[in-house]
């Protein structure tokens, strides 16, 4: 593959999840992988449905990667909430057929709580949904950053 070809493979956007047993918060990168944005939230209902709205969305904005959020404990072993995620995103990349990517989220919800509390106050439920979409933002601001600095170490 040439530079150019692989360049223009790279100008899709990444789509991030934040995997919750109610809500499902998602993100998206512009098509250069330099910034990310909330995207919404997804109330859950069931599997099945769950991944056909994914489908949607990610036909919608042209998504050709994804990155779940890997939530592990501050000491970096694994909990129920860790396997939960590794097998949606397993799910995700079976129904989908896009490669997915486990991030680690420590402290993504953390940083979207303490982001949104310097906000001025919305009701509740407008809440849970903005934390579940900015922990999103975040892990795919993560993940970029990553992305960006390998791609500088190799060039």
């Amino acid at each position: 593959m040439s530079a150019t070809s692989a360049a223009k493979a790279s100008l899709v956007p990444a789509l991030a999840i934040d995997y919750g047993r109610r809500r499902i918060g998602l993100a998206i990168s512009d098509e250069l992988g330099l910034t990310a944005r909330p995207l919404g939230t997804l109330t859950r209902t069931n599997r099945q449905n769950d991944l056909r709205r994914l489908r949607e969305i990610v036909r919608k904005h042209g998504v050709q990667r994804i990155v779940v959020g890997h939530p592990l404990n501050l000491d970096g072993t694994a909990s129920e909430m860790t396997f939960e995620a590794e097998q949606f995103a397993a799910r995700i990349e079976r129904h989908l057929g896009l490669p997915v990517v486990l991030m680690d989220e420590r402290l993504s919800s953390w940083e979207a709580e303490q982001m949104i509390a310097a906000r001025p106050r919305r009701n509740s439920r407008k809440r849970k949904h903005s934390v579940d979409e900015t922990a999103a933002t975040i892990i795919l601001r993560d993940f970029l950053a990553r992305e960006q600095s390998r791609a500088v170490g190799k060039g």
